[in-house]
């Protein structure tokens, strides 16, 4: 029972690995999940999302991972690479989670064995050229790491950090890779389906245009304001801001978690970066 509370915490709240693989209600803010589609996967991530092909969340209930072992569930989430030996595309960030301590993806696997199983049958992915062949250079052997004393904040904060792969949306890329000098300085695009372009922010601690002024009660506040149970999440309407930010899941991130998550960013590198955080029509 532990070991599977443990994993819903982590699946839930600092993987968020539900956020990708349930159904999000886009008409409203942030997106928050609809229920009665905890895992059934289907979520498309395509090329009008910057995406080099047309990738779907799996099925993660029992529905689709019967017939998987706890081992090859492991294999994909720290790999990259499926039961059938197929490199998977790191919009799931197999390659921070191979980073991570071993016991806590079996944790996970474990809280994915609990699922309502749903039916629903996920098309295969499909990368464009020259992706369908790089995407076999991807996965490679987890390198597991142990989950560092609670006591030390900025080792276990570093640990979190990696685990809510927070560098993928808060880091600019061209076509796929990390700008060099930009970490974490926000500005990465994503194009909303209400419309409009939001931005990720600069959460280095830049004084002016980062986190630099935030107190750490500040940056925990920021997240549990959408753990209040009088928070109901707005309707947005076409060219209205929104965010691809799963507030409502991070909000259930453990206090003393987010303050270790603080104090990691307060170490990493100050950069001046001014993010314009949405436009209703992407700029040329």
């Amino acid at each position: 029972m532990e070991r599977v509370e443990r994993g819903s915490y982590l699946a839930n709240s600092v993987c968020v690995c539900m956020d990708c693989h349930s159904t999000r209600d886009w008409s409203k803010f942030s997106g928050p999940l609809t229920a009665g589609t905890l895992g059934k996967g289907g979520e498309e991530f395509n090329q009008k999302l910057g995406f080099p092909g047309k990738y779907y969340a799996k099925n993660l209930t029992p529905f689709a991972l019967q017939n998987w072992t706890d081992g090859e569930i492991l294999r994909a989430i720290s790999s990259g690479v499926n039961r059938d030996g197929k490199a998977l595309f790191p919009i799931m960030p197999h390659p921070n989670y191979g980073r991570m301590d071993k016991e806590d993806l079996y944790s996970i696997v474990a809280y994915l064995r609990t699922l309502e199983p749903i039916e629903n049958i996920v098309p295969e992915s499909e990368s464009d050229f020259p992706m369908n062949y790089i995407i076999n250079l991807i996965p490679k052997k987890a390198e597991y790491s142990n989950i560092p004393d609670e006591n030390d904040r900025v080792a276990y904060g570093s640990y979190l950090f990696n685990a809510s792969a927070c560098n993928d949306c808060h880091t600019q890329q061209i076509k796929g890779k990390p700008v060099a000098g930009m970490e974490l300085a926000g500005g990465f695009k994503f194009p909303m389906a209400t419309g409009g372009v939001v931005r990720s922010a600069n959460i280095t601690p830049d004084i002016e245009t980062g986190i630099g002024n935030w107190s750490e009660d500040d940056f925990v506040q920021r997240f549990k304001d959408f753990a209040d149970s009088a928070f109901i999440p707005k309707q947005v309407n076409q060219n209205e801001f929104n965010t691809v930010m799963p507030w409502m899941m991070y909000s259930t991130m453990k206090t003393d978690d987010l303050k270790a998550i603080y104090a990691y960013l307060q170490t990493v590198k100050p950069i001046s970066n001014n993010v314009r955080k949405f436009t209703k029509v992407e700029e040329k």
